[in-house]
């Protein structure tokens, strides 16, 4: 024991506490962001049976795709600002018991209203988890291990397009009819409950700081601080200071871009392949994991990349303004299967690594508990554009007969978003 701690109070031994805290806090949480992103997009796989049984029309599955953003972005500050006092262990405790509990009561949805109203709910229920998470993770890792940090948790939206297609197609179509519901209802009832058990594991695996964890000696603890206090600089800052740090809104509107990008991406891509010809459930979950497997390894490549390089600006921006090209010349491969899955596939791929090497950015010069508060409302300003994104392609959809109009309007936005983001130089930049 003497030599472990011995061996622990020198640099020699952050790379086994690293390997320690990465095993204990990455995995759980990726599973639950997992989840999160499941029940956030596998409407988009519903609206391929519950389209006909709800007479919903491109415009109103649109509006109610991304209504769920509304929801969100009216509780997330709220949520993100009580998170410091409450505790995270609580705070996830109660957000994953809520909204798996909603996600899976989607099996009751009978018209466009009860749709919009529970996807509404959802968006409430699950305000916070995302910055949440990013505000979590800043308690534990520092400025050079963020975006590792991030990427390995977050990589979890890919992973559930990876596994949400195949799996959420699978249900569809082998459980249609049993027990007198729908394919899509069983979907949701079984892409649901799941997260009402972490919910409940949250309480005991994770811990709300580095004092609190039982699991780490003492000596475990006053390296990591150490570490911590190494990777920080500047004063802790209070949350009024952020309100008015004008660099918060600049990355708060390119973020708005990115994600409206996203998805846009996350609940149409069933329908944009679905469009080239592919018509059998199963074959298309499996295209639906190509674009998320490059994601996955691209989120992993760039978050890695920017830790080694301590640049974020153009390693954020450069892959949405490849987005934003492979958006465009998508709608001109139409009709071209294997040419528009390479181009939504390179298109998801950048928009997922613009998002990670992103969020490594605000905790550069936002100290603090407030934090919490500056990351929620980035998130906050920038979600609102899960609402934009979805329902801009239906409202396209709708008035024109095809995606063209509403892919190209997303592939601007990418642009845009990757010119705010040259725009805003970090003080480490």
């Amino acid at each position: 024991m003497a030599t472990m701690q011995t061996a622990m109070a020198g640099d020699e031994g952050v790379p086994a506490l690293y390997d320690r805290l990465n095993w204990r806090l990455l995995p759980f949480l990726l599973i639950c962001y997992l989840f999160a992103y499941m029940d956030r997009v596998n409407v988009g796989f519903a609206k391929l049976q519950m389209q006909s049984d709800l007479g919903l029309s491109d415009a109103a599955y649109g509006v109610g795709a991304g209504i769920f953003f509304l929801g969100y972005v009216l509780f997330e500050l709220p949520s993100n600002l009580m998170l410091p006092k409450v505790g995270a262990r609580k705070t996830f405790f109660r957000i994953l018991v809520l909204w798996g509990i909603t996600s899976a009561c989607m099996l009751f949805v009978r018209n466009v209203q009860m749709f919009y109203g529970m996807r509404f709910l959802l968006g409430i229920f699950e305000a916070g988890f995302a910055p949440g998470m990013i505000f979590y993770l800043s308690r534990w890792y520092g400025p050079s291990r963020m975006a590792r940090a991030i990427a390995i948790v977050f990589v979890a939206g890919p992973l559930g397009g990876i596994v949400g297609g195949p799996v959420s197609a699978w249900l569809m179509a082998t459980l249609a009819g049993k027990g007198g519901l729908a394919g899509w209802q069983w979907m949701f009832l079984a892409e649901g409950l799941p997260c009402v058990v972490l919910g409940a594991l949250s309480l005991a695996v994770l811990s709300d700081r580095p004092e609190h964890a039982r699991w780490l000696s003492d000596d475990e603890k006053r390296l990591l601080q150490a570490e911590l206090a190494t990777g920080s600089s500047g004063k802790d800052h209070s949350f009024k200071a952020v309100l008015r740090n004008p660099k918060v809104y600049l990355l708060a509107c390119a973020y708005f871009c990115i994600i409206a990008s996203i998805y846009a991406m996350s609940f149409w891509l069933p329908t944009i392949v679905k469009s080239q010809g592919v018509d059998d459930m199963m074959r298309l979950g499996w295209y639906m994991a190509i674009p998320y497997v490059g994601a996955a390894i691209g989120m992993y490549y760039i978050g890695r990349r920017s830790d080694i390089r301590g640049e974020r600006r153009f390693h954020s921006s450069a892959p949405a303004l490849l987005a934003a090209i492979a958006l465009m010349l998508s709608v001109f491969a139409d009709g071209h299967l294997v040419v528009t899955l390479v181009l939504l596939t390179l298109a998801t791929t950048t928009l997922w690594m613009a998002y990670t090497v992103f969020w490594a950015m605000p905790g550069q010069y936002i100290k603090g508990d407030a934090a919490a508060g500056g990351i929620a409302l980035i998130n906050t300003i920038g979600l609102s554009g899960g609402f934009w994104g979805p329902a801009i392609i239906g409202w396209a959809k709708t008035a024109t007969g095809n995606l063209h109009l509403g892919l190209l309007i997303v592939a601007a936005l990418a642009a845009c978003g990757a010119a705010l983001l040259v725009a805003n130089r970090l003080p480490s930049n």
